[in-house]
């Protein structure tokens, strides 16, 4: 007999009465509207930033009290909230962003991206880093030849098996 985790139930969109891409526009406009950024909203909720972000943005799910209290926050109704509980398809679009900060970040993939594989390996082994067990924070270095991005990424080393 398999017993199912206790998670965020799993809807299909029919359940939901709204997609992530709309639910997303109802958030990221009443952002707007309350000149909130995400760091003030996740203070509020006691979260990370990057990862209220990601949720908003669709590519992660919340847990209800999260999601409820998001929803007060910004004013947003209980459709928000299920849309917010709703377990994403995590694709994106397969096309060269052309957004400028988003096509860096696929660039910098693109020239560094078997560097990074090189070094891991070398340092932890045959394996790759979890995207699951996984944070990420953004900070912003002052510097006098110009303000730095700092991004900091951490996620769980899984080596490969063999079997």
């Amino acid at each position: 007999m398999q017993t199912k985790p206790a998670q965020t139930p799993s809807f299909s969109k029919a359940d939901s009465v709204l997609s992530k891409e709309q639910m997303t526009d109802l958030i990221v406009s009443a952002k707007v509207k309350k000149q909130l950024t995400w760091q003030a909203i996740a203070e509020q909720l006691g979260v990370d930033e990057v990862w209220l972000a990601s949720a908003c943005l669709g590519m992660n799910s919340m847990k209800t009290e999260p999601a409820a209290k998001l929803c007060a926050v910004l004013g947003l109704g209980p459709e928000v909230q299920s849309a917010l509980e709703v377990f994403p398809n995590k694709t994106w679009s397969f096309h060269i962003p052309q957004d400028p900060l988003i096509y860096r970040l696929y660039e910098i993939v693109g020239v560094y991206g078997e560097t990074l594989k090189e070094i891991v390996h070398e340092k932890f082994g045959d394996g790759i880093m979890s995207a699951i067990d996984f944070s990420m924070n953004v900070d912003k270095e002052e510097n006098p030849a110009g303000d730095r991005v700092v991004i900091k990424m951490n996620g769980k080393f899984l080596p490969y098996k063999s079997w």
